[in-house]
């Protein structure tokens, strides 16, 4: 058996960590196998899991008789393990360091500005939402979202003009941002050229792109 098919992810398809992951295993053309944790699925509290994972977070990755946890960790991994010749992970190092840059700041800074706005519209049932704080929330992501725009008007991909895991990780984020209604959000036009070309890919039409839930 090769080493792909030994590749299990731990962590329900609708968690956008899970997804930059299994979007990252589609690219690099990994064979893999998903168990279902999180949420309405559960396991992530369980001992067992724990054992793997003592964060109780998803998504957990198992390559044979390693376990990685951290979703940017994994990305990482998966490339130098299981990339071969791909360029998602940059060798040249300011390159790989401007990719880092990027993955950090999805952590940092997208996640925790993005995370109620994506809750409060899409798990968060209509009669229970305070539209008043949800689009005071989108303003807050507008304001990140511009940097990337800006940043994109000079180049067809967040780094240099070859796809990274700089798109994959952002691109998880920008697929919540475009898909989130009932508020009012701003024209981002570079922003929506990049994310129209890399909505095309397949990992992002298979793992991404199916409704919020």
């Amino acid at each position: 058996m090769s080493a792909d098919n030994r590749l299990t992810i731990w962590g329900r398809p609708n968690s956008v960590n899970v997804q930059k992951v299994l979007w990252c295993l589609a690219e690099l053309g990994a064979g893999f196998q998903r168990i279902d944790a999180g949420m309405q699925f559960g396991r992530n509290t369980e001992a067992d899991y724990l054992a793997m994972n003592p964060n109780g977070r998803i998504p957990t990755l198992v390559d044979g008789d390693f376990v990685l946890w951290e979703s940017n960790a994994i990305l990482r991994y998966l490339c130098l393990a299981h990339g071969g010749e791909a360029s998602l992970y940059p060798r040249q190092p300011r390159q790989r360091a401007a990719v880092e840059r990027w993955l950090d700041w999805t952590l940092s800074t997208v996640q925790p500005i993005e995370r109620p706005l994506f809750w409060g519209l899409v798990r968060t049932p209509p009669a229970a939402r305070d539209m008043n704080a949800l689009q005071k929330a989108a303003d807050e992501a507008a304001s990140m979202w511009r940097i990337l725009d800006t940043h994109l008007s000079t180049r067809a991909y967040v780094e240099a003009e070859s796809f990274t895991l700089a798109d994959i990780a952002l691109g998880c984020y920008a697929r919540r941002w475009f898909g989130v209604e009932g508020v009012v959000k701003p024209e981002l036009p570079h922003m929506m050229n990049w994310y129209r070309r890399i909505s095309q890919r397949e990992g992002f039409i298979h793992h991404v792109a199916p409704p919020l839930s």
